[in-house]
């Protein structure tokens, strides 16, 4: 052990510290994870959020220039094995530790530049930007959870789950992404004219995501596939909100899941898990 496992633990503590800032699902979530995999989801969590806030919530600093700047930064953080960004540093552990590809970073970086200048996107730029920004994070974190050859069979899987979990998204962040940024990430949708058929042609869409997402999470490893599981189950608890929510207040309100709530689900995932029912 070298004198940096002590900047590497900091710098571990610092994106675990922001998943747990960011995201209260996630964070139970990871926690559900054998013990050795929760520092690398942290690492991604962490990476993915901190890009995210940088085209999303850095209103009046010079954007791109910051995102030019983290861009460089990963890739010479990777490239060295260090950065003095301590979640740049504990991601590039991550990345080299488990080879996981560069195109998915350049894919990921591809599509957090695409929000800083773009507004309305085509089909075909939406199935990019969804494929850079959530697909992607999925194989990331499978390429933590199994072998190659796993990988290799349960790729399709872990993207329908990122696809599923951003186009939650999408619709729970309709007020803010329309109104408040001005991105409409449906083309063949007219958000200002959002009705009962248009939301109810965006949930179908989910539901395919998320069942073909269910068929690889019940052959994850044991080590990983709870924590997913729980995941999936937050977000097709929120999707089932959505679906009950009238059309109109989905486009003015950002809908959520309760604490409390979450927890419920928890609970009742813990005993089908336990009786083999995932």
């Amino acid at each position: 052990m070298t004198q940096k496992h002590l900047y590497d633990n900091l710098s571990s503590q610092v994106s675990k510290k922001a998943t747990k800032l960011y995201s209260t699902s996630f964070s139970l979530g990871i926690l559900l994870f054998s013990k050795p995999i929760r520092p690398h989801i942290y690492a991604i969590y962490g990476f993915v959020r901190l890009a995210d806030e940088i085209v999303d919530t850095f209103m009046g600093y010079e954007q791109e220039r910051l995102l030019n700047e983290f861009e460089q930064d990963t890739y010479k953080a990777i490239e060295e094995g260090i950065s003095l960004n301590p979640i740049l540093n504990s991601f590039q552990a991550t990345v080299r530790e488990f080879d996981i590809p560069l195109h998915l970073i350049d894919a990921f970086l591809k599509s957090m530049r695409m929000d800083l200048h773009m507004s309305n996107y085509s089909q075909e730029e939406v199935s990019e930007y969804i494929y850079g920004s959530a697909e992607v994070v999925g194989l990331m974190c499978l390429k933590i959870f199994c072998n190659d050859a796993d990988y290799e069979r349960l790729s399709p899987h872990a993207k329908s789950l990122g696809a599923a979990f951003q186009k939650v998204n999408f619709l729970r962040d309709l007020k803010d992404d329309y109104q408040l940024l001005g991105r409409t990430y449906f083309e063949d949708i007219d958000f200002a004219n959002f009705d009962s058929e248009s939301k109810k042609k965006v949930e179908a869409d989910m539901r395919v995501d998320f069942d073909h997402a269910l068929e690889g999470i019940k052959q994850l490893p044991m080590s990983s596939r709870f924590g997913v599981y729980i995941a999936f189950i937050y977000y097709h608890a929120l999707l089932r909100k959505i679906e009950r929510t009238h059309y109109s207040k989905v486009a003015q309100t950002r809908i959520r899941i309760s604490d409390p709530a979450k927890y419920y689900l928890l609970i009742k995932s813990w005993f089908l898990y336990k009786l083999r029912l995932v």
